[in-house]
């Protein structure tokens, strides 16, 4: 009698163990991977084998490899295996990923000024950026950059930077300018941690040296001729993501916090706050139609001073406005267009864009009734095109013309590499 009960319980245990396994991942595939390691891909999947098939896991796994510099597009495939289980594959299409870039633009004198580098966004084939560039506006730049978001696990890497920025720059008193040689020296060393599927955060400093050299135009008695001053800054970023890629097409909601401390060796330059945060949305319109949106809500402490943080820029916020016309301790920040691709091939994009881009600056010591004045109001709509290579990370060319139909507006052509947001 014992021994058929503990047949019966082993039969029945073994008949539960078999029926538990139906419907589990029996295996997970990787096809397509050319440079980059399989190693690299495996530690960013959730799905594993002995789990149960699950779609949205699925889905996640996907979007987490789109969202990569090395991948172009990435899909699946499931296949039922003889013993009632699922055999999974990822297939991956590869970016090319070793890029030169240029970008061409005129200097504070209207000279002219470009800047050429080389990135590559999957060294070793462990989705680690590396890249330098050299810059040529007026005096010579050149920095060096890498970036490992997933050196030490799938959710925790390094980012270091290094840069010898020179430029010439106007620096603005009520009524008047004046130009400056600025240089900015240092370096920035980055931790990188990622929550969880939609949630990331940068934590790190800087060193850094600035120094202002008097070139030309008005001056001050409270402003120096000339400043030399060492630097350290603290930078937290908070990323939240919950972007659909497909190819050149996004759909969905990001959020991009930026907050940094910066305080000086010289007590007579006083510490302060700046924070800002970029809202993007994107949504899908038709088979061919792209929206995008991007607010930029920023302020820093409110320091009388001609070196204001918040530049009004055609390369970072007004197309069409010109290269460094204003400064502010605050910033209000709306770009809006509508991108319509107009050819589709195999590996070519062409695009077309309407934008409308806005926004208005607290001056350097003022207050926020400064938003409402007219004089800091710009509005800019514009046109642009886009030439894409499908098959290259970030291959997008950009030229887009705005024109200010604000006070004193002014109107121009903006060259880039990239969507501008």
């Amino acid at each position: 009698m014992k021994l058929n009960l503990s047949i019966f319980f082993v039969v029945g245990f073994c008949c539960a163990l078999l029926q538990a396994q139906e419907g589990t991942i029996s295996e997970i595939k990787l096809a397509g991977l050319k440079k980059t390691k399989s190693a690299a891909i495996e530690k960013l999947i959730a799905l594993q084998a002995g789990m149960y098939l699950d779609s949205v896991l699925l889905g996640k796994d996907i979007t987490r490899l789109k969202r990569l510099p090395s991948v172009s597009h990435a899909y699946y495939s499931v296949a039922p295996t003889v013993d009632k289980r699922y055999a999974v594959t990822y297939t991956i299409e590869e970016n090319f990923t070793l890029i030169p870039f240029a970008n061409l633009f005129s200097s504070a004198n209207d000279d002219f000024a470009f800047r050429i580098g080389l990135q590559e966004f999957n060294f070793l084939g462990n989705n680690i950026t590396l890249g330098g560039f050299y810059q040529l506006d007026v005096f010579n730049s050149y920095g060096l950059s890498i970036r490992a978001p997933y050196l030490f696990s799938n959710k925790l890497g390094l980012a270091f930077n290094y840069n010898d920025f020179t430029t010439q720059e106007p620096v603005f008193f009520s009524d008047d300018t004046a130009d400056y040689r600025y240089s900015n020296t240092g370096f920035e060393l980055l931790g990188l941690y990622e929550f969880c599927f939609k949630h990331r955060m940068e934590l790190g400093f800087s060193l850094f040296t600035e120094d202002y050299q008097y070139l030309a135009g008005a001056t001050r008695p409270n402003v120096p001729l000339n400043l030399n001053v060492d630097k350290h800054l603290f930078k937290l970023i908070y990323e939240y993501d919950d972007i659909d890629y497909f190819y050149h097409y996004l759909d969905g909601f990001r959020s991009n916090l930026n907050f940094q401390y910066v305080g000086s060796s010289d007590s007579a330059l006083p510490e302060f706050l700046i924070g800002f945060n970029d809202f993007m949305y994107y949504k899908r319109v038709g088979a061919s139609g792209n929206w995008a949106n991007r607010l930029r809500l920023g302020l820093a402490s409110n320091v009388n001073s001609p070196f204001a943080p918040f530049t009004v820029d055609n390369n970072l916020n007004i197309r069409g406005v010109g290269n460094t016309i204003d400064r502010g301790t605050g910033a209000i920040v709306f770009n809006t267009e509508y991108r319509h691709t107009l050819i589709d091939k195999n590996w070519f994009v062409l695009q077309g864009n309407f934008f409308v881009d806005g926004g208005s600056w607290r001056n350097p010591g003022g207050d926020f009734s400064d938003f409402l004045d007219d004089q800091n109001i710009r509005i800019y709509p514009g046109v642009g095109f886009r030439f894409m290579h499908k098959r290259i990370f970030n291959a997008i060319f950009r030229i887009d013309y705005g024109y200010g139909i604000t006070k004193d507006g002014d109107r121009g052509i903006v060259f880039g590499i990239g969507q501008y947001f």
